[in-house]
């Protein structure tokens, strides 16, 4: 926990962050009754839909470097989020059709932090992230995107499908990545695209999949059937590049 973002603990200076907006990552409260501003915490934190964990007195003791956090410990994010408005502007200034990566509940810091330095590689102009339940930008992503999180956009959304409704209204196709889809090398990914890529776990969600205009299968010949989510993602935006860069000669 401790290679994440600054720590801030005390009810009152957590209920100060949060009344100033400033981003919250993860919010840390001692399980058992609320009460005070423990409550008013809890209720405000509520309301900004920031992601709430309720854990025992021992836990808090552990993550705490001051040894007084009054029952909440909130992580605090060290880097900006973009918004959707700054990632479609990002490709229409570089007059290019928009190419983004849509993440589906990325949970590994360190996936998603290679997938960002993959993204910056190809020349996607976004990255799309879920709010709740998926990692963030961390220290941890920040080390392992090599630099990468300073020139991507990224951006945190509360909702992947409706996001994806939404962006379909700019013209955006979206692709994602499953082992029983059709072969990626059979599509043509030129024009506005976005890549969904699934937490390797779970994979992504019949929802989410459902709102996809095709389903593509990375073909594989040995013993194991998939592959690591940053490198699914790798393998696909490579061949979008590989298309985009033919199209243009």
């Amino acid at each position: 926990m401790r290679e994440s973002d600054s720590i801030r603990e005390g009810r009152n200076v957590v209920l100060e962050a949060l009344r100033q907006q400033i981003p919250v990552d993860r919010l840390f409260v001692q399980e058992g009754r609320l009460s005070g501003n423990l409550e008013t915490v809890v209720r405000e934190a509520k309301k900004q839909k920031i992601d709430i964990k309720f854990v025992s007195k021992d836990r808090l003791d552990g993550i705490s470097e001051t040894g007084k956090h009054q029952g909440v410990i909130a992580y605090i994010s060290q880097w900006q989020y973009s918004q959707l408005s700054d990632v479609l502007n990002n490709a229409s200034e570089k007059n290019e059709d928009p190419f983004l990566f849509v993440l589906d509940g990325i949970t590994d810091p360190h996936n998603l932090g290679a997938i960002i330095r993959t993204a910056n590689t190809v020349g996607a102009h976004g990255v799309i992230i879920k709010k709740h339940g998926a990692a963030g930008l961390t220290s941890a992503c920040a080390k392992s995107s090599a630099g990468a999180i300073f020139y991507t956009p990224v951006v945190r959304v509360t909702n992947i499908s409706k996001t994806i409704e939404e962006l379909k209204k700019h013209g955006l196709w979206f692709v994602c990545a499953d082992m029983d889809g059709c072969s990626y090398y059979d599509l043509d990914l030129t024009g506005p695209l976005a890549i969904v890529i699934g937490d390797e776990g779970k994979g992504i969600s019949d929802l989410v999949k459902k709102k996809c205009d095709y389903v593509a299968s990375i073909p594989v010949r040995g013993e194991i059937e998939s592959l690591n989510a940053s490198v699914a993602a790798g393998v696909m935006s490579y061949e979008v590049l590989r298309q985009r860069n033919a199209a243009i000669v």
